[in-house]
């Protein structure tokens, strides 16, 4: 069976739209549009997500950022980085909407500066406006259960908690509550920031989490196109081993080949 063969039987589906790749990649920090558009080629990602701030919104399609990705039709994710409360943040959700850039739209509110981490209060009551404007919301959050369980409930198409503080590198920190909100999710579940290696990935994608989202891994990777092939092929990996199901794990040893105990005549 081939990996796009596997893919059609399992598919992701966000908003009503069905997507192929369970990777969402990030448009910034590459050293060039050309290393940019190789990573996203390679990536095979169907779903970019970008900061409105650095979008011109009078001419989005003649944007540095959009307009050398005519290759491929993509789902724009825009994100509202820099916002600091819900209202700014539901502000420039309508603007990129009135644009005509997307409906979807990652809620990114984040409370301190030093460790970016999202306000969990501001991106509940910005998740329930949007989604009740009719906006596919993807909020980022911490890793919180309960607080993932809420977003679900206020209209979050999607929840993506966070595995480690943004552009942090350091994996997921806490594996046992990215279980438990797998286990609760009615929704599907984004890992969303501080994964640094394909190794991450696997990690992730093996507690059962439905996709992951990516920009610094790729971008500031000393090879960002191989590292863009790397994260794609563990996102398709982990997935793999997550729905064939892992043994158990055994204090002792046991053989792999079974044997009868030889017979002395």
């Amino acid at each position: 069976m081939t990996t796009s063969q596997q893919q059609a039987g399992d598919p992701l589906i966000i908003g009503g739209k069905t997507l192929s790749s369970r990777f969402f990649l990030g448009t910034g920090r590459y050293p060039n549009p050309y290393v940019q558009n190789e990573a996203i080629r390679v990536s095979e990602a169907e779903v970019l997500t970008f900061a409105i701030r650095r979008i011109n919104l009078e001419e989005p399609e003649d944007d540095a950022i959009l307009h050398h990705l005519s290759f491929k039709p993509f789902t724009y994710l825009p994100n509202t980085s820099g916002a600091s409360n819900a209202d700014e943040a539901i502000r420039i959700a309508r603007m990129a909407r009135a644009s005509g850039l997307s409906d979807w739209i990652k809620v990114e509110i984040s409370a301190n500066e030093r460790t970016l981490l999202p306000d969990p209060l501001e991106t509940l009551k910005a998740t329930e406006v949007l989604a009740a404007e009719g906006f596919t919301v993807l909020p980022y959050t911490s890793d919180d259960p309960i607080l993932c369980k809420r977003l679900e409930e206020a209209g979050a198409a999607a929840v993506m908690p966070g595995g480690a503080p943004i552009g942090t590198g350091l994996g997921i920190l806490n594996p046992y509550n990215i279980g438990l909100i797998v286990e609760e999710a009615g929704v599907p579940i984004i890992i969303d920031a501080g994964l640094g290696s394909a190794a991450d990935v696997v990690q992730a994608m093996e507690l059962g989490v439905d996709g992951v989202l990516m920009n610094t891994p790729v971008a500031k990777a000393v090879d960002p196109v191989r590292m863009a092939q790397a994260m794609k092929l563990a996102i398709e990996a982990g997935r793999l081993s997550y729905l064939s199901g892992r043994i158990p794990k055994k204090r002792y040893a046991t053989a792999s080949s079974e044997y009868e105990a030889l017979k002395v005549k």
